[in-house]
């Protein structure tokens, strides 16, 4: 071989280095931080991973079909098992803030069997999917945990891929006969259970109601094959998407951001130093109002207390939402280089988030008067919820900048906005506003209507309490959607078995009758 001769020709790929034969880095690609790993190359999907995927999608597409109730919560823990065997596959051990977010999920879930409210419903169901994934992803910082809530979304479609290669990769241990033994035992377990299972019915008439209202009713009609295929494919989709995620999670803490620029300190402090002293304005005036100038300042307005009260909530409501985005971009570009800087920074944005919590409580009170003088309704309950929930994010914003060490507040935030969520649903809102509405019909002896139309069946047995014309039309009014007969039992809430007991018992019959005779004409 003469000594000039070229080396040996490098392994086919771009990816190989010509002199050292090595792999090299694969050149950055653009929005790389936002594309989630393969968790295939760290675990590979299982036959029991997939097989509860299969499972989930067939439990959603038989039960959620007829409607919400304890058959979420069941979809829900298939899930999970699924997502705790690809995890427990993949190494990964459990952390107490793991169980802290799938506990508060799964409290999420029981929404839905015990009441009917749709806006309660579907906010513990969208909130539960969002803690599933950050329990699976983790995150303690701030663009951790925000983008591991939705981090399921960008999941769904590389999970179909995950579970193919990995079933590919498996092959059937003992051949096809096993498969075959396997439907074998299916096929003679079902008949079985169906020869055996008939004569219990046919002997026992107890036996008989028992697994009619256990076994979910299989009723396919053509017309709902669609709806059944989109339900399956959607527990498949979703349960695969979180063993996705709980086999190799995106590390959202990783990515890197960019610091803010610094900027001078008139730059900043200025401005802030203004919008402390028009919130120590708005605060005097309002210490004012509540020692006793409220009587003066409506005279000269010439505005009732409703009208008072309702003029000024929303803005209050903004400027709350403002002012934390405020205290946000400050807290980014405030200059920190020097220990004055720091102690500058902290006295302007301290004193704003303390001012802004008198902002809350005159939102707060604003609305009390309101609700005195006309009422509590489900959108005036649900921003008196959002309303102290921003209160609770600046008392969290308050401690963080006393204490140097803030790394907890995002999931502080976080848990806070979930937890709000759950309180919110499991403390029944349409029943509440119609106990309200209620209780100042009995004071009062006036009640709007209006109020009411919207309700679920979660108002009946408060609204059962008013008198005869009073509580025939109220009722119409919030059980337009039930059904003749009940739903099986895994789609009936608590509330909704509640309220067919109540009807039977007491049955409306002249509804229109009554509102005309109270003079409601707003259905």
């Amino acid at each position: 071989m003469s000594a000039t001769s070229s080396p040996a020709a490098p392994p086919p790929g771009p990816q190989w280095d010509p002199y050292t034969y090595r792999p090299s880095a694969p050149a950055p690609q653009p929005f790389q931080w936002l594309r989630a790993g393969d968790p295939g190359r760290k675990a590979p999907a299982t036959r029991r991973v997939v097989g509860l995927a299969l499972a989930a999608g067939v439990l959603t597409s038989w039960l959620l079909a007829d409607a919400l109730g304890v058959n979420l919560l069941l979809c829900g823990l298939v899930t999970a098992v699924g997502a705790g065997i690809a995890a427990r596959s993949a190494g990964r051990s459990v952390r107490p803030w793991t169980v802290v977010w799938s506990v508060l999920a799964l409290v999420l879930l029981t929404v839905p069997a015990l009441y009917e409210a749709d806006w309660a419903v579907v906010l513990s169901g969208v909130c539960a999917l969002g803690l599933a994934s950050l329990a699976l992803h983790g995150g303690k910082r701030w663009l951790g945990v925000l983008l591991a809530l939705p981090g399921l979304a960008w999941q769904l479609v590389p999970s179909v891929r995950w579970a193919r290669t990995g079933l590919r990769g498996l092959g059937l241990p003992g051949g096809r006969g096993k498969a075959v033994s396997v439907l074998k035992a299916a096929l003679v377990a079902a008949v079985l259970l169906a020869v055996f299972g008939g004569l219990f019915v046919s002997a026992d008439a107890a036996m008989a109601e028992v697994l009619e209202d256990l076994i979910p009713r299989v009723e396919l009609e053509p017309g709902d094959l669609p709806q059944h295929a989109f339900l399956f494919c959607l527990g498949l989709l979703v349960s695969l998407g979180f063993a996705h995620i709980a086999a190799g999670p995106r590390r959202w803490d990783r990515t890197v951001v960019k610091p803010g620029r610094p900027r001078g300190r008139l730059e900043w402090a200025v401005p802030l130093a203004a919008l402390n002293l028009l919130f120590g304005a708005f605060a005097v005036i309002q210490a004012i109002v509540v020692l006793g100038g409220r009587d003066a300042i409506m005279a000269k307005t010439g505005m009732s207390r409703s009208e008072y009260a309702r003029q000024g909530f929303w803005q209050l409501m903004v400027i709350t939402v403002l002012t934390l985005v405020v205290v946000a971009v400050a807290n980014r570009w405030a200059p920190r280089a020097t220990e004055s800087d720091r102690r500058l920074a902290k006295l302007l944005l301290g004193a704003l988030c303390t001012l802004t919590l008198v902002v809350v409580a005159s939102a707060l009170g604003r609305m009390w008067y309101y609700v005195d003088a006309s009422g509590l309704t489900q959108l005036r309950l649900w921003v008196l919820v959002v309303e102290i929930w921003l209160g609770v994010v600046l008392l969290l914003v308050i401690v963080a900048g006393a204490r140097r060490a803030a790394g907890w507040l995002p999931r502080a935030v976080v848990l806070s906005a979930m937890a709000t969520a759950a309180v919110y649903g499991l403390m029944s809102p349409d029943a509440m506003v119609a106990e309200q509405n209620v209780a100042r019909y009995r004071s009062t002896d006036r009640i709007d209507l209006r109020n009411i139309v919207g309700l679920s069946l979660d108002a009946v047995p408060a609204l059962d309490r008013l008198p005869a014309d009073q509580r025939a039309c109220a009722l119409s009014l919030v059980t337009r959607g039930l059904t003749d007969g009940p739903r099986p039992w895994y789609a009936t809430s608590l509330s909704e078995s509640r309220a067919r007991d109540l009807l039977a018992a007491r049955p409306v019959t002249d509804s229109s009758e009554a509102c005309d005779r109270i003079g409601f004409h707003g259905r």
